[in-house]
């Protein structure tokens, strides 16, 4: 809490210089053109002057400071653009008539008013006065705003582009992982051994095997270069695969859905689920003697696409830094979904252990 205070208050480096620059220069322009045109005459002009500046720009610090924090405060920069138009006017034009208001009472406390302005207060027009001074801060603060506003957007360009190069390295280094993965020799001889057995016992099942591997050597291979498919094409090559680890295990493996239809449409990362499964797998079922489940859940909770795997066995710290593409997972829902993107595993119970992905709805 304290950090965040100090954060709001102190702001950066950048930010300050900024504003020194800024209202520097304010200074500067508005110095060069009063004595361009003769108003600095005397040592009365002199005091009028830097009087009515500097309270100027005390407010104009002091309040464009009010409106970064509330900026911040309102997340106003995360809306979607219309919104932010619409708030950067009505912040400005609520700011613009505070500062007014403060600089009129200062102005006529230290008697820095000028004649036009004193002789108006003396008609009791104080709302004239008011309005007049309010359309002088409206103008600056609006440039003000104008700036910072654009300042950010160009910065959050950036960043963007930024995090897609990144998101682009990331999914084709995780390509490279996954085709060696699948393409993992132990695999191959296992399945291939498997459907080696049931040739002669049973001919169909082994020429649906083989069409099993082959689809999962082809997603391997082709795997798909957009940031997400849908949800139903990644459902079936996990299908694949279990179907090829349930000929391995038999009976010590048993495979369970409970997957919502209506999330087979959703748009999910590549790969994501696969790589869950192949984990459950391989640290859960493969180290248990009499083997387990492995459960695959799919369904909506509140604004997420909820992706659930279940196994039996025991969650060690040591294989979730061997786990394939664990880590992956993570960067990956960060650099697509930010912090909305959720990854967490977790021993659900004694014997169940689960990984959960939390996917924004229309993110």
């Amino acid at each position: 809490m304290q950090l965040g205070i100090e954060q709001y208050w102190l702001g950066n480096k950048r930010y300050w210089i900024f504003q020194a620059c800024g209202w520097g220069m304010f200074i500067l322009v508005h110095l060069f053109f009063n004595i361009s045109f003769n108003k600095m005459s005397t040592w009365d002009d002199w005091e009028l002057f830097l009087g009515r500046i500097g309270i100027f720009v005390v407010l104009g610090v002091v309040f464009t400071h009010l409106m970064r924090m509330v900026i911040i405060w309102l997340n106003v920069l995360q809306k979607k653009l219309e919104k932010q138009g619409l708030i950067f006017l009505v912040i400005t034009t609520i700011f613009a008539l505070i500062a007014a208001f403060f600089n009129i009472h200062l102005l006529r406390k230290f008697k820095y008013l000028a004649q036009a302005e004193q002789t108006t207060l003396n008609d009791n027009n104080f709302i004239l006065v008011l309005l007049s001074n309010a359309f002088n801060f409206f103008i600056f603060y609006f440039i003000w705003n104008l700036i910072y506003f654009m300042y950010h957007y160009i910065a959050k360009s950036q960043k963007q582009q930024l995090d897609t190069l990144q998101l682009e390295s990331l999914v084709k280094e995780l390509e490279l992982k996954t085709i060696k993965a699948h393409i993992n020799p132990h695999f191959i001889f296992n399945s291939l051994n498997s459907i080696r057995a049931l040739v002669d016992e049973n001919p169909e099942r082994a020429r649906k095997a083989i069409t099993e591997l082959s689809n999962i050597l082809r997603s391997s291979i082709n795997v798909d270069k957009s940031e997400t498919v849908t949800f139903e094409k990644e459902l079936a090559i996990v299908k694949d695969y279990l179907a090829l680890e349930t000929m391995r295990f038999e009976d010590r493996l048993q495979v369970e859905y409970e997957v919502d239809d209506d999330t087979l449409a959703s748009p999910v990362p590549p790969m994501m689920l696969q790589t869950l499964v192949e984990n459950a797998i391989k640290h859960g079922i493969s180290k248990q003697i009499n083997g387990g489940i492995v459960r695959v859940i799919s369904d909506f909770s509140g604004n997420y696409h909820e992706l659930t795997v279940q196994n039996t066995g025991q969650l060690s710290t040591d294989k979730l830094e061997e786990g394939f593409g664990l880590s992956s997972t993570n960067d990956r829902l960060q650099l697509l979904y930010g912090p909305k993107g959720r990854f967490q595993i977790r021993q659900l119970t004694p014997s169940l252990v689960e990984a959960r992905v939390l996917i924004p709805v229309n993110a």
